[in-house]
């Protein structure tokens, strides 16, 4: 795909491709769950556990919880996603978020959804391993039921908790496996962490059938993007973006249709990059590797996925053209069922012809 060089749109160009944006139907592939919540769902669960961390907790007062979301920098952020996660320690809780999650995503157009979850964590806080998984079964087919939005599940684990905490990842999804699970991931911190020293988790995650999805080049360089495709078989790439700095890389990339998971405000509100002006997207785009658009915690990041699209078209020039072309490339890249995919595909060159796009 070819990012042409557009003059800045009108107010009137923005008010068209907006509409169409809002009409396109979409998968979102690099999601959160504790990162999805709304502000309101937040300060109720903040309200609901006063117990977690008295005094130094999350606020429970929404100016103050924005003020709270205002990161410093990719450690900053980590922090604070930690301490939201502490809130979220029964079921009810989990599917709360989901709910919340699921209406969001329908009011988007987005029909199928691959969210992120930590298990290892919510144990941590306080929620069983059984009853993680019930809820996170109650929650998908809340999701699909009440708002007509099927949701698959990714399960990351925490790099800041070594291997060890890998390995108890993969076991919960092996051995619980709530319904809708795809794969195995991994987040959190870059800097001094190998993603090779995940290399066993994962291979055992591949064997028990799971798909590879790691975050990789979020906050570092190309190197550790070269070890979640050579060390951790990764099907998909969270983010990537450090990769725009390794041609060799990006034709490897494009090569085998190794999709990355792009979140341009995401890696503005933690100081991966600078501005989305300075944002490496086009780059990836010029050299033909596949990308699609995702919001990572859009409820922390103040985002939502079609603000995603349209600043791709404002910032980047992109045409409604190359935006449905992004559109179907994650459709293209989810773990979802074949005749899901076909429909999402179709409904998209449907949009496309009506709108003219």
């Amino acid at each position: 795909m070819s990012t042409p060089d557009h003059a800045t749109p009108t107010h009137a160009a923005v008010s068209d491709v907006a509409d169409f944006v809002a009409a396109l139907p979409k998968v979102e592939l690099h999601l959160h769950l504790v990162g999805s919540a709304s502000l309101d769902t937040v300060l109720a669960l903040a309200r609901r556990h006063p117990e977690v961390h008295p005094g130094q907790g999350v606020p429970t007062e929404v100016n103050a919880l924005r003020r709270f979301y205002a990161f410093t920098d990719f450690p900053h952020f980590l922090e604070v996603y930690r301490r939201v996660n502490l809130l979220v320690h029964t079921g009810a809780d989990v599917i709360s978020l989901v709910a919340g999650l699921a209406a969001e995503l329908a009011a988007r157009t987005v029909r199928y959804a691959e969210v992120q979850v930590t298990p290892v964590r919510n144990r941590m806080a306080g929620i069983s391993f059984a009853d993680l998984a019930g809820a996170l079964t109650d929650g998908r087919a809340l999701a699909r039921q009440e708002y007509g939005v099927e949701l698959g599940w990714v399960f990351d684990a925490d790099s800041a908790l070594g291997p060890p905490g890998a390995e108890e990842t993969v076991d919960f999804a092996v051995n619980h496996r709530p319904e809708g699970t795809v794969g195995i991931g991994l987040g959190g911190a870059e800097l001094g962490v190998r993603r090779a020293d995940f290399a066993p988790a994962f291979r055992r995650a591949r064997d028990a059938g799971l798909h590879s999805v790691p975050h990789a080049g979020e906050t570092v360089g190309p190197a550790e993007v070269w070890a979640a495709v050579t060390e951790l078989g990764a099907e998909r790439v969270g983010h990537g973006i450090g990769s725009a700095a390794d041609p060799r890389l990006l034709e490897l990339l494009a090569e085998r249709g190794i999709t990355l998971e792009v979140c341009p405000t995401s890696n503005v509100r933690t100081a991966a990059v600078s501005s989305l002006e300075e944002h490496p997207l086009p780059t990836l785009l010029a050299a033909g590797v596949p990308v699609t658009l995702a919001t990572d915690d859009p409820g922390m990041f103040h985002t939502d996925l079609n603000a995603e699209y349209l600043h791709c078209h404002e910032v980047f020039g992109l045409s409604t053209a190359e935006l449905a072309d992004i559109a179907r490339a994650g459709a293209r890249a989810a773990f979802c069922p074949e005749p899901l995919r076909e429909a999402i595909l179709a409904e998209i060159d449907q949009v496309q012809r009506a709108t003219g796009g």
